[in-house]
């Protein structure tokens, strides 16, 4: 797996369902979600190719809890022992201690969750192990370590507790799933809880100062993101 460089410290490692993202910190590396369940090898390769060691990763930041965001994420505590961090509201999915709150489909969002979950059912993919989760992430809050301020957003509507992460002083933005990229356009992410309130944060993530944009699906937008997000039409997705 090739892994694409964003910035001077973020790289994505693609996968076909669910990108991670790898950050070099001054002492190590974060991971910004864990892809599905058997990415953890692949993950930990990404590392060694960065020049780093399973024992560098210091944290792991899953921005909710779908199945494409923290599949491998119990694998790669094990492997490294790493902080895990997670919107408050999402927390006990990770854990395991709450279900799912089901998404609300449109019409469109209907026939390729079919399409996914078909795909899921053919390939025998299993619910991920839950893990444990050492911080619980707030909205306004800063996550140290990463050699600039690290600022979390609560941009509720793809979950309840989704979590997005802007570090302001490079202009990068980890939108989650509450914004994909697709044919060069920023797009309102599927199959959320409440669209309204997706579509609400998408606008609250489109008015930051952002030059680079690193989607979980589709491709990431290496310079140029604000003007990308500001043409977007979020309303109008997946109707």
């Amino acid at each position: 797996m090739n892994l694409i460089q964003i910035t001077s410290a973020v790289w994505q490692l693609p996968f076909p369902v669910g990108h991670v993202h790898v950050v070099r910190l001054p002492d190590g590396f974060a991971l910004i979600d864990t892809g599905m369940p058997g990415c953890a090898p692949a993950v930990l390769d990404a590392l060694t190719q960065l020049g780093g060691r399973a024992q560098d990763l210091r944290q792991i930041v899953l921005t909710h809890p779908h199945i494409d965001h923290m599949g491998s994420a119990a694998d790669l505590v094990e492997a490294t022992g790493a902080l895990v961090l997670a919107g408050a509201a999402d927390a006990p999915v990770v854990r395991g201690t709450a279900p799912e709150s089901p998404a609300v489909h449109t019409a469109s969002e209907r026939a390729l969750h079919e399409q996914v979950m078909a795909g899921f059912s053919e390939a025998d993919v299993q619910p991920p192990p839950r893990v444990r989760v050492d911080r619980e992430l707030h909205d306004g809050d800063t996550i140290d370590g990463w050699g600039e301020p690290v600022h979390v957003l609560h941009v509720p509507g793809h979950t309840p507790g989704s979590i997005a992460l802007h570090l302001a002083s490079s202009g990068v933005l980890f939108p989650g799933d509450n914004i994909a990229t697709a044919d060069g356009r920023a797009i309102l992410g599927p199959f959320n809880v409440d669209r309204e309130g997706a579509v609400a944060s998408f606008r609250r993530l489109a008015s930051l100062d952002v030059d680079a944009l690193c989607v979980p699906h589709g491709e990431p937008v290496h310079s140029g993101a604000r003007e990308v997000l500001r043409a977007a039409t979020p309303e109008n997705d997946w109707l």
